[in-house]
């Protein structure tokens, strides 16, 4: 998916959330456990139920490949079922040497290798340039480095100054030197507030995807109100809030509600700056 398809997708659909499919088995309700793969049954109902709400789907790989082969079959049917004009990130936090990078892309990205044609994978880029390149290889994907994440741990490196600032802003610097804004974006956690503008400062034209919404408490007003540019410039992404909202058989339809909610919310975010 193209920059200019993702914005019109939001304008279409008058939101910027992207829904989290971290699916785990021993939380999805208990009617689906004795179907053939409860995981994908879970994910195909929650699709269904939102896939008109969102601009993206955001699958951590963790919770499938934990379950091994069983796993990898839900993320790959996963990800075939999702719609075409929805944006979808592998939430891998992949990065390594150059060729070991190169086959990570190829597990995302090469759908004849695969059986997987994501449009976005996540990288961690503290390996430097050899291991975010070969992710860059293809034409119409996309990168997503962690700049600044939402977890407690952030601030045991990623803020960590000398002279030329915060680690995560010579990460911004850097990595720029890399690719440009039609195929790259940063991860930025919700729970870091003002701390959007000084990522606005280095990145003013990059979507940012933007973790802890929802059950890790981050705001999205002010969320949109220090991260947000011309283009929106956002992909917000709530799971647990949304795919968990029921564990009963009515789970699909409250996760609806849920993200109308959000999808709500975003609607008069977009007004506001007459997007």
């Amino acid at each position: 998916m193209t920059r200019k398809e993702l914005i019109q997708q939001i304008k279409n659909k008058k939101s910027f959330l992207a829904i989290g499919l971290d699916t785990d088995i021993n939380k999805i309700p208990k009617h689906l456990l004795s179907m053939e793969d409860p995981v994908f049954e879970f994910n195909k109902q929650i699709i269904d139920a939102t896939k008109d709400l969102c601009v993206s789907y955001k699958i951590n790989t963790a919770f499938y490949e934990s379950r091994g082969i069983a796993g990898w079959k839900s993320l790959i049917k996963t990800v075939n079922y999702l719609p075409k004009d929805i944006f979808s990130i592998a939430d891998a936090k992949r990065g390594d040497i150059g060729n070991t990078s190169a086959m990570y892309a190829d597990a995302f990205f090469n759908e004849e290798s695969s059986d997987m044609s994501f449009d976005a994978v996540t990288v961690a880029p503290y390996m430097g340039k050899d291991s975010v390149t070969p992710f860059l290889k293809y034409d119409d994907k996309w990168v997503i480095l962690l700049a600044l994440t939402s977890n407690e741990g952030a601030k045991d490196f990623q803020f960590t100054k000398n002279e030329e600032g915060f680690l995560f802003e010579k990460v911004l610097k850097t990595s720029q030197l890399w690719a440009n804004d039609h195929n790259m974006m940063y991860v930025v956690g919700a729970t870091r507030g003002e701390a959007f503008l000084e990522i606005r400062k280095h990145a003013p034209n990059h979507f940012l995807l933007v973790p802890g919404v929802g059950a890790q408490g981050g705001s999205l007003a002010d969320v949109c109100k220090y991260g947000m540019n011309k283009d929106c410039g956002l992909l917000v992404n709530s799971s647990r809030a949304i795919i968990y909202a029921s564990s009963s058989e009515d789970f699909a339809a409250a996760a609806r509600v849920e993200a109308q909610k959000v999808q709500a919310e975003m609607k008069e975010e977009l007004r506001a700056i007459g997007f």
